[in-house]
């Protein structure tokens, strides 16, 4: 396993912060032995904490050209039709997996293909949750081609504590399955909108993992 270089920033932040403040516990406590240890814990589990959020476990991906791969680690949430009035501007299939704080935050592309479409949207943060985070929420919208003329559209989407998105992709990039295309920083949402009709493998409440579990099975536009 390694850090990713999204946490190299804040995990350097979050050292220089528990360094100062230990240095002035110890300055100004010096003969309180038991306020020291317990800063000493704190500041270790905030560490492991921070530490945490930012881990990139090794993985063997799963790959299919007729599947579509997780984006994200977390649980599955909602699995419904809906009307999507970004792009598509019909309806389609979502699949929204939740990122709670301890999941690996690393986006991974669900299929392989050409982006024909890339968003970013300014907004609020409120919880993941909230069914209106999905288009007031600070977000990005990607919609990736695939070979059989299949378009599918994901959307990362801050939440309450996540508060920035990093994205990794531009209008016309040829992306590879399972590779990377943004992160959410101390987790959220992701959306993914198919097709009505699609196959998905998913139940409510699964818990899940980018890259690895698969979502649904694609099929040829009629």
């Amino acid at each position: 396993m390694t850090i990713h270089k999204e946490g190299y920033t804040t995990i350097a932040i979050s050292l220089l912060f528990i360094f100062v403040l230990n240095a002035i516990i110890d300055y100004r406590f010096a003969d309180i032995t038991w306020l020291r240890w317990l800063a000493y814990i704190l500041s270790f589990a905030l560490f492991i904490t921070v530490l945490q959020f930012f881990r990139n476990p090794s993985r063997t991906f799963t790959s299919g050209n007729d599947l579509v791969i997780c984006p994200a680690d977390g649980k599955v949430v909602v699995i419904e039709e809906t009307n999507e009035n970004e792009y598509f501007k019909d309806k389609r299939l979502q699949v929204s997996i939740f990122m709670s704080p301890v999941n690996v935050h690393i986006n991974r592309n669900p299929i392989s293909g050409i982006v024909k479409f890339f968003k970013y949207h300014p907004g609020k943060y409120l919880a993941a949750w909230n069914p209106k985070s999905s288009t007031e929420n600070e977000r990005t919208t990607v919609v990736v081609a695939h070979e059989n003329g299949t378009e599918v559209l994901f959307r990362q989407i801050a939440g309450a504590l996540a508060r920035r998105i990093v994205w990794y992709v531009k209008e016309g990039d040829q992306v590879e399955q399972a590779k990377e295309f943004g992160f959410i920083k101390f987790g959220s949402r992701v959306d993914i909108f198919l097709p009505v009709g699609t196959k998905i493998n998913l139940e409510l409440n699964q818990v899940v993992k980018g890259g690895i579990t698969v979502l649904a099975e694609l099929t040829k536009p009629a």
